[in-house]
């Protein structure tokens, strides 16, 4: 990456057109302003498009007229744009300092290891973090978030895509996964933060579950070397019926169908397997559950 890389906002909607509206005016306050803007309407029938075509026509303007997906979205905005990084952003949430921009770019130019970083997220979800004032020290981690990721667009096209079969969800710990295999960095950086208005449109949570749970088990199946994976396959099986049971019956009798779906693509994870050494694999794991501080050498050196 160049000294001054370049930087694009990207966002991947679907029919929420207000939640849009209102990301875009917040990222056109930014100071220094994004070199791109691109925006991927996967699926939208509420208008998006000439929408943004009539208020925002800078903004290059992605469509899929079937939706395909959030992964398929953000893989072809990461595609088609020309920034060195890419910050990604769903159409609820946004950049808050308006010198967000520069303080990026800067860390991706001083951290040539760094494939990924993410952000805190002030949100409504968890109302608590509307007012913290302290996200505590950046951190080494084993995966992120995409409504508030900036990614190194050259380490993105090297690696691959993210999983396409995945459609949505569990495309972070896999993607961070493979990048600490070829040794790049993911951050967690607390010297910016991300406004996450969590719109429930469009959203289902027993949806994301079973997608979460059939695509753990794909991703495991792909990467997690043998013996160690029929091991880690149940275990995290029994993990996520655990989680159902938790949030009652209903979550509990509709358990098998995420199995069934997984069950179905084990034949496409199996041909598409590639897995990593079982030391980097051991170092991710220990990353999720304890991510670490950032050493002085880690911040900035290679």
């Amino acid at each position: 990456m160049n000294s001054r890389p370049t930087l694009a906002v990207s966002i991947a909607t679907r029919n929420r057109l207000i939640d849009l509206q209102s990301t875009l005016e917040e990222v056109a306050r930014l100071d220094p302003p994004p070199d791109e803007v691109l925006v991927c309407a996967d699926g939208c029938t509420d208008g998006t498009a000439a929408w943004v075509r009539e208020h925002f026509p800078r903004v290059r303007l992605l469509i899929h007229e079937q939706a395909q997906g959030s992964i398929v979205s953000r893989d072809r905005i990461l595609r088609e744009a020309v920034s060195d990084i890419v910050l990604s952003c769903d159409d609820d949430s946004h950049p808050v300092e308006t010198d967000f921009i520069a303080r990026v770019k800067e860390l991706f130019a001083v951290t040539p290891r760094l494939a990924v970083v993410s952000f805190p997220q002030r949100s409504d979800e968890f109302p608590e973090t509307l007012r913290q004032a302290d996200f505590g020290p950046s951190l080494q981690v084993g995966t992120y978030v995409n409504c508030a990721a900036a990614f190194r667009r050259s380490t993105y096209l090297d690696i691959g895509s993210f999983d396409l079969s995945f459609f949505s969800a569990y495309d972070e710990p896999d993607y961070a996964l493979r990048c600490l295999a070829r040794d790049w960095q993911i951050h967690y950086y607390t010297g910016a933060t991300m406004r996450h208005h969590y719109s429930s449109k469009e959203r289902s949570e027993l949806r994301t579950h079973h997608q979460h749970a059939r695509n753990e088990q794909w991703s495991l199946w792909k990467r997690c070397p043998f013996p160690q994976l029929l091991f880690l396959s149940l275990f995290r099986g029994f993990r996520q019926f655990q989680y159902a049971c938790r949030r009652g019956l209903h979550w509990m009798i509709r358990e098998p169908l995420w199995w069934l779906a997984a069950w179905r693509g084990l034949g496409l994870a199996l041909k598409e397997r590639q897995p990593v050494p079982w030391a980097v694999y051991l170092r991710w794991l220990h990353l999720l559950r304890k991510p670490e501080p950032l050493s002085a050498a880690g911040k900035g050196a290679d």
